[in-house]
């Protein structure tokens, strides 16, 4: 098969949900933004060369739905010919989205795709507007359906993971994170046009457009004394607490995926490969322990070894999880998400998997790795990872 690759990889910041920046700003337009950003970022790219976009995302449906990867392509104002598709894999959608896109080129139908993600958790719950699961399996298995705070306790239960360790974790997440906002670390974050409604002397609501440029769940003054103090979320005598938890967050990625001639014709310096993408299931009572499982067979896949991997991120989606996941992997916790991970930068569920292909990529490039990998749980139990070769042997 034919090399897919990456050119560009882009997010905009990630906000809170409800409180944060985007919390008045629609999906579709988040995503019409970075699908652009993405274009205009990459030299001599047209919006007329790209076959087809697929779009992660968690909970299509409502301002999300009507297949938001075809509708946003034409609100960016791609051609009508320019297809569309959304992806749902819960947690790694995004993820899920660039790995078929690069398959399409991959196997010569398409020479110019994008993959990508979006969620806005503020316009569309978890777990969607009208959940409605099986009720006669739902007696049989409701472990299917559990909660992900509950899943996070049984690994912390199971497994061993201190609540102190969740706490240290999370604070070593936030400490990074603010470290990497203060360098100005987070080039693969394009500053990116939010709405607010602002109310006038009338009463009447004006809309206004502002820049966001930064990721604003960043907690600077976090500390351990003050992680420790918080209570749990999911059980009475749990573990689990909001500070060692990801934040529901709004937010958007988009990769552009080439193949070889087409990244010659236009005259273009490849970021990076998609090398191997996979997937797997695991008990969904636990399912957090996805990467666990994802990264060994992903490795396994390449004929690699976790020591041959420059550069981990591994989506926090709980501290105990990715505790659990990055020890029973081997992986050195020096490499894993340099800049903090989800429960400072937060977890737009279907964006994700995007965003991380983008900071993973970024990171990559600053520290002169080679070989990057990533992976996250999914709801319902499942793990997934992807490997990246940098595309450091280029020659024009």
């Amino acid at each position: 098969m034919r090399d897919a690759y990456i050119v560009t990889s882009v997010r905009t910041p990630g906000c809170r949900r409800g409180k944060g920046a985007f919390a008045d700003t629609r999906p579709e337009d988040l995503l019409a933004f970075i699908l652009n950003a993405a274009v205009e970022r990459t030299p001599n790219m047209e919006k007329k060369l790209v076959d087809d976009v697929m779009i992660g995302c968690s909970f299509p449906e409502a301002e999300q739905g009507l297949n938001i990867g075809r509708i946003v392509t034409q609100i960016a104002g791609f051609p009508v010919e320019t297809s569309g598709a959304t992806v749902n894999r819960f947690c790694s959608s995004g993820l899920e989205a660039i790995a078929l896109a690069a398959l399409r080129v991959m196997s010569g139908w398409s020479d110019v795709v994008i993959g990508g993600g979006i969620e806005s958790m503020t316009y569309v719950p978890m777990g969607g507007n009208l959940p409605r699961p099986h009720p006669e399996y739902t007696k049989l298995h409701a472990d299917m359906y559990t909660s992900m705070g509950i899943t996070a306790e049984n690994v912390a239960n199971r497994y061993k993971i201190s609540r102190q360790e969740q706490d240290e974790f999370a604070y070593k997440s936030q400490m990074k994170a603010s470290d990497a906002k203060a360098m100005g670390l987070y080039t693969e974050l394009v500053p990116t046009p939010a709405t607010k409604f602002v109310q006038q002397a009338d009463g009447a609501y004006k809309r206004e457009t502002f820049i966001q440029s930064f990721d604003d769940g960043i907690r600077e003054s976090t500390t351990l004394e003050g992680l420790n103090k918080l209570r749990p979320v999911f059980a009475a005598n749990g573990s689990v607490t909001a500070g060692n938890s990801s934040q529901t967050t709004d937010g958007a990625a988009a990769a552009i995926i080439m193949s070889e001639s087409k990244v010659r014709e236009l005259g273009l310096t490849p970021v990076a490969k998609l090398k191997c993408y996979t997937t797997v299931g695991c008990e969904p009572d636990e399912m957090g322990v996805g990467p666990r499982y994802a990264i060994p067979k992903l490795l396994k896949l390449a004929g690699m070894d976790v020591k041959d991997i420059d550069l981990f991120e591994i989506n926090e989606a709980f501290a105990s999880q990715a505790i659990y996941s990055v020890r029973e992997c081997g992986i050195d916790f020096a490499k894993v998400n340099i800049h903090g991970g989800a429960i400072a930068l937060g977890h737009p569920l279907g964006c994700t998997g995007a965003k991380l292909c983008a900071t993973l990529l970024a990171n990559l490039k600053k520290t002169g790795g080679k070989y990057g990998v990533e992976s996250m749980c999914i709801g319902g139990g499942m793990g997934a990872a992807a490997l990246f070769e940098m595309a450091t042997d280029w020659k024009p």
